[in-house]
């Protein structure tokens, strides 16, 4: 399974059957969480539904519980039942390399100093990376990945920037991490914007409102891809570097307009 599942992935807990359908409508794929969405006590009734339910499975990823406990072990188990074979491991570190599961494909989540620091080797073993703020200041020690005026720390920011560039060196995806205050827009948009203009190739969210931002985010204006076709119409009449409107055009350049075109189709 190649990893195109569109902009925004929607987590939905999965003790919750009644929501995964409207998830899955809303979003471009659905991360059906057994972790921390679920409740302890309640793993083994999402477990059940997970087994019972019908969804795509091309548009659906698992997060399953840590590796190396019993849950994670459990988890594999109900899912070898079901379609599901693309799996999200939080607090991936080192000891998953040896761990992958035979008939899976896996999407490991950064979100601790060990698992960033081994994102490089993660990443040529999974079909994507994502990253996690909150779990990885935890995991230093720290109390909030963020300034009051909601931008992250430098920690976090590395963090971010590092997944990024293992994804971006294995010549896998990049998915950017959820934002975790409901009503502001303003500041997801900003984020998803940053997202895209980086590199990452999808945002998760944790609330169906925020589907049309992260979308509204990847999805190119028009004044971009009218600029994209104008300097790809230019590079086929000129050699080497040109002049256009102002500006340099070379190689880079060509490939950034290209990336326009292509998430604008």
């Amino acid at each position: 399974m190649s990893f195109d599942l569109g902009p925004a992935l929607l987590f939905c807990p999965a003790d919750r059957p009644d929501r995964y359908a409207k998830a899955l409508d809303r979003a471009d794929a659905v991360i059906l969480d057994l972790e921390d969405a679920v409740a302890p006590d309640a793993r083994v009734a999402a477990r059940e539904a997970l087994r019972a339910s019908e969804l795509d499975p091309a548009r659906v990823i698992v997060r399953v519980n840590e590796f190396g406990t019993e849950d994670w072990a459990l988890d594999l188990a109900a899912l070898a039942g079901t379609a599901y074979r693309l799996i999200m491991v939080p607090k991936a570190d080192a000891r998953l390399l040896d761990a992958i599961p035979a008939g899976f494909e896996v999407i490991p989540l950064c979100e601790s100093a060990a698992g960033v620091v081994a994102a490089p080797a993660l990443a040529r073993s999974a079909v994507a990376l994502m990253w996690g703020a909150e779990d990885l200041v935890a995991s230093l020690g720290g109390t909030s990945s963020r300034f009051p005026d909601g931008t992250y720390r430098d920690v976090a920011r590395a963090a971010r920037a590092q997944v990024l560039l293992a994804a971006g060196a294995a010549g896998i995806p990049a998915i950017d991490t959820v934002h975790l205050q409901i009503d502001d827009l303003e500041g997801l948009r900003a984020e998803a914007e940053d997202a895209v203009a980086s590199g990452f190739a999808a945002t998760a969210c944790i609330h169906p409102s925020h589907v049309a931002v992260i979308r509204e985010a990847y999805r190119p204006s028009v004044d971009q891809v009218a600029w994209a076709q104008r300097v790809l119409d230019a590079a086929a009449r000129e050699q080497g570097v040109f002049r256009f409107e102002g500006g340099m055009v070379d190689g880079p350049v060509l490939r950034h307009a290209e990336s326009v075109l292509r998430r604008s189709s």
